[in-house]
């Protein structure tokens, strides 16, 4: 089976292996970089799109470092992907400690597959929290990168809160309840895609029966994630931040960025995916598609389009200034904590940006207070359930 000893290679011994797969062949090289609790095959409509096959290579012996190409050969047309599982999840090495799970961790396991591969540079794509890992390699290795794809990204932190509705609550609830395949099955479809898209009838089946089938029988397959696992990738989101240095770095490396997001996406909200494209001006291009989470299997025709026309940019070298484009704020977005050295290059308003900044603030103690408040209410009531005295029927002797 296809292994990259990561650990190994950054000289911490032999403990991670991280499990990939590679598609198609062809001096481009592209790493896909998947999101939290997905495994490789999550990528299979963007495997298919960019190399025409869903039929893994052959196991292969580990190419020498240094080797590869740059993915910039006029002479070799073809595509060559990589995908593989995230630690923790899949085929991958289980850490059980949460300090073993950081976007800055991952994007080193990623950085020694590259190394483990033999590629000089590639195309990584990342999606959800593989683009918070995506963005950490382009900043920790910018110079292995061709370009940056950021599939339904969020910066981390609280803006990995979903919208908070009545139905992100039941979400939320049921999927922490879920113990089989098939109750985790019937979470991830409305947490992935939107109503329309799973009401449409393909043929004589609706294409939320069909997807349910195939998400039982892939969940099935590589078994549930383990809970040290998922709670260790969530402690990766959850402490995710670029600093602006990294940014600064990634805006500073000449590569082309894509920040393609879901319009109806209600995990990473569309407003923080713009306000990070706004913020790796100018080498960035924002692309709104429909659908939601899973906007790469909703739209893979769409996604499939921008990724290939990222790399044919790239490839023609054609300048950031030429490709970058971000759309005008609509009215009803609010971005929230604007680094005030680009708010003021961008628009010169010390005042507005003090604003967003307080009302930043004023947002995410309100949702401190309130989930303390949630917690405080769950263990009263506990309390008082364990407390309240116990009804006895009367002996009839």
């Amino acid at each position: 089976m296809p292994f990259c000893e990561a650990s190994k290679s950054r000289g911490e011994g032999n403990g991670m292996r991280i499990f990939y797969r590679k598609y198609g062949h062809g001096s481009t090289k592209v790493l896909l970089i998947i999101g939290l609790a997905a495994t490789h095959d999550s990528w299979g409509p963007q495997i298919k799109g960019l190399t025409g096959t869903l039929e893994p290579n052959d196991e292969e012996a580990p190419a020498t470092v240094g080797g590869g190409t740059d993915g910039l050969d006029e002479e070799d047309e073809g595509i060559e992907v990589c995908c593989f599982d995230n630690r923790g999840v899949g085929r991958s090495s289980v850490p059980t400690k949460k300090s073993e799970y950081t976007t800055t961790i991952m994007a080193k396991d990623a950085l020694a597959l590259l190394d483990h591969l033999g590629w000089r540079k590639a195309h990584v794509f990342g999606h959800s929290m593989g683009a918070m890992i995506a963005c950490k390699l382009a900043a920790i290795a910018p110079e292995r990168l061709c370009s940056l794809a950021l599939l339904n990204a969020t910066g981390g932190g609280f803006e990995c809160f979903p919208k908070i509705d009545r139905q992100m609550l039941s979400l939320a609830f049921r999927f922490l309840r879920a113990k089989t395949p098939e109750q985790r099955a019937l979470v991830d479809l409305e947490t992935h895609y939107t109503k329309e898209y799973l009401d449409e009838y393909v043929g004589s089946c609706t294409r939320r029966k069909i997807l349910y089938q195939e998400y039982v029988k892939a969940i099935s397959s590589t078994g549930m994630q383990s809970n040290c696992g998922f709670e260790g990738q969530i402690n990766a989101c959850w402490k995710h931040k670029m600093k602006l240095k990294e940014l600064d770095t990634i805006r500073a490396s000449g590569f082309l960025v894509s920040v393609i997001h879901g319009r109806d996406d209600i995990i990473a909200q569309l407003n923080h995916a713009k306000r990070l494209a706004e913020m790796l001006q100018p080498a960035a291009r924002m692309v709104e598609l429909h659908g939601g989470h899973l906007v790469s299997h909703e739209s893979p025709e769409e996604v499939n389009l921008a990724l290939i026309e990222l790399i044919k940019a790239s490839k023609s070298k054609l300048s950031p200034e030429d490709w970058s484009y971000v759309p005008e704020r609509s009215s009803g977005w609010l971005v929230l904590g604007i680094p005030m050295s680009l708010s003021l290059r961008n628009n010169g308003s010390n005042g507005l940006v003090t604003a967003y900044n307080l009302l930043g603030k004023i947002q995410l103690s309100f949702l401190y207070f309130m989930g303390v408040f949630v917690m405080g209410f769950q263990h009263m009531r506990n309390f008082i359930r364990i407390m309240k005295p116990v009804r006895v029927a009367a002996s009839d002797s």
